[in-house]
């Protein structure tokens, strides 16, 4: 088989370390792929949301199985175009894809099909948003309705605070588009869980759970990022509230999908916070979560290809799925000055020479020129390992990040602790 994996970030170079692991793949492309991709694919440079120009790749290279990293081109409607010219792809499409693509898509789904949810209320102008902003009380949650690179929800203490998000959101227009609608939300107390599932329209099938770190400082201080590091198996996942996962929200919502006709082929990322009330849905993403991507797939037994076309065909309850039983733990190393604004170019050291057994290093923001990596994004690398607990998998994982170097390289000191 010949695949072209989309994307060009950590997730994408985990997708291409695992796809690379069958005995199906003859030929891996990625689009635009990054620095350490280029030493597993051939890299073509088609912008991830280029859906015309990456469906005609595929029919020119006769690409058997493309695979969508990203959340923007699965929103763009790739799928769709794919599909349409009988050409084989893994993720949604773009309506299905809403469930990420708008918050406001997404609550209101969740609301008419009785999934468990925070309450909320949506504003399009900033004075009405402005006058309700205490409306749950605080702290309170405000989010932008559209896509924002996992960015785009502030959680504010206070009305100074609120206000100031909101302005960002609305007035200053932080994120573009995304802030054209926003959601005030009750604040949720509990703590977070990140569940991924392969679904193929008929079957959902729930992978291993993992925790993410959204903020950008240790003890989840500063701003949210797109995830600075993460682990699996979560801790608190136990297996009560399992059961309760796939009774009262994994079956619900697969339910609701085929009640609204929304064909939904790939992952479906449930972002969940288990409350004093049970587990609540905080967000849907239409595709593999990153970092959480890093620590899930070291830990499948399967061919993640032959995954991916039972998906597709809609025999993924053919399929039994097995997960080793070791712990996984990521964490990233990034630009200094992300989320906001940084520096690329700065050589990356450190990379050479053997890696120590069941440790990898995913990059995220590389580029590679004459055999030297040279920083090209905020979150540049995901450093990832594997051990027997989760505290040797730790261990690992922060001993390789000390052997890496790069100028004002930044990350958390907390993760798995």
């Amino acid at each position: 088989m010949k695949v072209l994996v989309v994307g060009g970030g950590g997730r994408e170079h985990a997708l291409v370390w695992k796809i690379s692991q069958s005995p199906l793949v003859e030929k891996i492309y990625a689009a635009p792929g990054n620095g350490g991709i280029s030493g597993m694919a051939e890299c073509v440079e088609i912008g991830d949301t280029d859906v015309f120009g990456l469906a005609d790749f595929a029919q020119q290279k006769g690409i058997d199985l493309t695979v969508v990293g990203p959340e923007a081109p699965l929103v763009a409607g790739i799928a769709d175009e794919f599909n349409k010219r009988g050409l084989k792809v893994f993720g949604p499409g773009g309506r299905a894809a809403m469930l990420e693509g708008s918050k406001v898509f997404a609550k209101s789904f969740m609301k008419k099909h009785n999934i468990p949810t925070g309450d909320f209320r949506v504003f399009e102008d900033f004075e009405d948003a402005l006058e309700n902003i205490g409306i749950f009380g605080f702290p309170v949650v405000i989010k932008a309705d559209g896509l924002a690179a996992g960015k785009g929800v502030i959680i504010a203490k206070d009305r100074d605070e609120a206000e100031q998000g909101l302005r960002e959101i609305m007035v200053e227009r932080r994120f573009g588009s995304a802030g054209d609608k926003v959601l005030i939300e009750e604040f949720l107390e509990g703590t977070e869980m990140t569940m991924l599932c392969f679904v193929d329209g008929q079957t959902i099938v729930p992978m291993e759970s993992a925790r993410d770190y959204k903020r950008i400082f240790d003890d989840d201080k500063g701003p949210n990022t797109g995830g600075m590091g993460t682990f699996s198996p979560n801790d608190i996942y136990t297996p009560e509230i399992d059961r309760e996962f796939r009774e009262q929200i994994m079956a619900l919502v697969l339910d609701a999908m085929r009640k609204e006709g929304i064909d939904y082929r790939g992952v479906l990322y449930f972002g969940l916070m288990a409350t004093g009330d049970g587990i609540k849905v905080l967000e849907f993403n239409c595709r593999f979560g990153d970092p959480e991507t890093q620590v899930i797939l070291p830990r499948l037994k399967n061919d993640l290809v032959e995954v991916m076309n039972a998906v597709t065909e809609r025999t993924l309850k053919d399929i039994e799925i097995e997960w080793a039983s070791r712990a996984s733990v990521c964490v990233v190393m990034a630009s200094a000055g992300y989320p906001s604004d940084y520096k690329k170019g700065e050589i990356i050291q450190g990379l050479e020479g053997p890696q120590e057994e069941d440790v990898y290093v995913f990059h995220a923001g590389t580029k590679q020129d004459s055999g030297i990596f040279y920083t090209n994004g905020g979150r540049v690398l995901g450093v990832t390992a594997m051990g027997d607990s989760k505290q040797q998998a730790r261990e690992k994982a922060y001993g390789a990040v000390e052997r890496i170097q790069f100028k004002g390289a930044q990350y958390r000191k907390d993760i798995a602790g």
